[in-house]
């Protein structure tokens, strides 16, 4: 399945889009070492410390690159979470060309309406779907970056794996469904 807005995108976005969707995982190679890692992350959130949030999470992401063996990334954790019309702004990730440099992911710690420290595993999920739309660019080689089915697939086994969990089971069918009559 599409997200409607598919219909809107160019012949060659379309296809860039069907390449994105077909990416369900991310194969990190010893990913089970990268736990200690991601979790180190929690504890400096909930002492509210900006600075220590924005440490682990550049440790992580770093070496996530270096086992995937794609350019760095600049993470910054900001305080406060900017809101609009549309809602709060979660994460953003701006490659290359957009900083003039190099690729940023930006994080807010804080909720914009009551500002309070955003819980973990929100918090972890958001620094790893900018960094899906890194790698997306820098590992898959796709010239754009679309939110798919893929993408989202790829975000959430990704987490799964960060926080040393595993994968979902698969649903039981309905009683009856897929049984001979």
């Amino acid at each position: 399945m599409r997200f409607a807005y598919y219909d809107t995108l160019s012949a060659q976005s379309q296809r860039t889009y069907r390449k994105s969707d077909a990416l369900a995982r991310i194969e990190v190679p010893d990913i089970a070492t990268l736990v200690p890692i991601a979790r180190s992350i929690e504890p400096a959130l909930d002492g509210a410390n900006r600075a220590a949030i924005e440490r682990a999470c550049q440790a992580l992401v770093d070496r996530l690159n270096a086992r995937l063996a794609t350019p760095l990334v600049r993470v910054k954790v900001l305080e406060r979470r900017p809101r609009n019309a549309a809602g709060e702004l979660q994460g953003l990730y701006e490659p290359d060309e957009v900083t003039g440099g190099g690729a940023r992911i930006t994080v807010w710690m804080r909720t914009a309406q009551r500002v309070q420290v955003v819980k973990f595993r929100t918090f972890l999920r958001t620094l790893v779907h900018e960094l899906c739309h890194h790698l997306d660019y820098e590992l898959f080689k796709l010239p754009e970056t679309f939110h798919t089915q893929g993408f989202y697939a790829r975000e959430s086994a990704l987490v799964r794996e960060l926080l040393g969990e595993s994968a979902p089971s698969p649903r039981p069918s309905p009683k009856g469904e897929g049984e001979k009559r």
